[in-house]
């Protein structure tokens, strides 16, 4: 992929966190759902670092499958800052392409999780 693509990665990020975070603060979403996004995507960002060091030291990596699990449990925003910020993982066309499924999953579940559908699930599911 070329570099101007990746230019838009930390605004989409930022834009994604402040919009969850404007939607807890309007008890639209629940809280403990903001600190998980910012919980994993700090941690998701702090694997991409080690992952790129270990790159440079020809070093044990982190399996990319790893790496797509991180952004598939809500670490996505913090891995497309990563991979911006540290020009990791940011021009593997097979592996941008599972990342970007990664994220349309992630979002497909939360916006998912907002509809009266899942409520009805959700709430089968507890009195079981």
């Amino acid at each position: 992929m070329a570099e101007n693509s990746n230019k838009s990665s930390t605004p989409i990020a930022l834009i994604f966190l402040g919009l969850l975070g404007a939607a807890s603060y309007m008890a639209y979403t629940p809280k403990f759902i903001l600190w998980i996004y910012l919980g994993a995507s700090f941690i998701t960002f702090l694997i991409y670092a080690k992952d790129k060091s270990a790159a440079k030291k020809g070093k044990w990596r982190t399996p990319e499958q790893t790496l797509h699990v991180y952004s598939l449990l809500c670490g996505w925003p913090g891995a497309l800052i990563a991979q911006q910020w540290l020009r990791h993982k940011s021009q593997k066309r097979s592996f941008r392409i599972v990342f970007w499924i990664t994220i349309i999953l992630n979002v497909g579940i939360l916006v998912w999780s907002h509809t009266e559908n899942a409520n009805n699930y959700l709430q089968r599911f507890i009195n079981k």
